[in-house]
């Protein structure tokens, strides 16, 4: 069974549809990206998988065991975000809230594997930092290992290269493809980059109002909406 299943969704604000007709699945192990104009429903179709915001027609169905409070959820970073006065490791550490169940402090199984996280995203060194003090390349690591802390199937990423230099934004990319491929994670990402999606993951979600399309990437490439994007963004991305 497919980890997450849409049918027929119907997403909006206030009643009024912004995208409808939304069919599609990811399964373990899939790399989705999630592309389309701004106002096109992205932002929204995350805070539905997320059990956020109510589809305002269809279903969303989740299966292999997946439930939304096992979602590991990253999401588009605000200036006060950026300015949070805590440290790297307590912010990797709020990622475990929901495996602590009633008890009100973390163990040493939750304090374990937020430095397990650190440790694979190569930012155990700045544990007793002040994420404020970062760059936005490093902070973006720290809330990674907590979206990471928080699951062990699939993340949910919201433009998370939105900001970042080159070199950062390549570094976050690299290290998606790893954990996708070398562990399996199911990748969900939101991205304004075209190219980019077409040479990291394995499906594309193109959401607009009319028309939709979901797919794999080559199947995409061949479509008349890929083709379209793509001349505009300069073509495929070669890594």
């Amino acid at each position: 069974m497919a980890q997450l299943l849409c049918r027929n969704v119907a997403l909006g604000y206030e009643g009024k549809a912004v995208v409808r007709d939304l069919n599609f699945e990811v399964n373990s192990g899939d790399y989705l990206c999630i592309v389309g104009e701004n106002g096109s429903g992205k932002s929204t179709l995350m805070k539905a998988l997320l059990h956020l915001k109510a589809p305002l027609s269809g279903e969303i169905y989740m299966g292999d065991g997946l439930e939304a409070d096992g979602i590991g959820y990253l999401p588009q970073q605000t200036i006060v975000q950026r300015d949070f006065p805590a440290s790297v490791q307590e912010i990797v550490l709020s990622g475990c809230l929901n495996r602590c169940g009633r008890r009100p402090f973390y163990g040493k199984k939750e304090k374990a594997l937020a430095r397990e996280h650190m440790e694979r995203l190569g930012i155990a060194h700045l544990a007793k930092r002040c994420y404020r003090e970062l760059s936005g390349g490093q902070q973006q690591r720290v809330l990674l290992a907590r979206a990471l802390c928080a699951t062990r199937y699939m993340l949910l990423l919201d433009e998370p290269v939105a900001g970042l230099d080159p070199v950062a934004m390549q570094e976050m990319y690299d290290l998606l493809e790893r954990l996708n491929h070398k562990e399996k994670i199911t990748i969900i990402m939101v991205s304004h980059d075209i190219r980019a999606a077409v040479s990291y993951a394995d499906h594309i979600l193109h959401i607009s109002e009319e028309p939709l399309f979901f797919g794999t990437k080559e199947e995409y490439i061949q479509s008349e909406i890929g083709k379209a994007y793509l001349s505009v963004t300069g073509g495929e991305r070669h890594v």
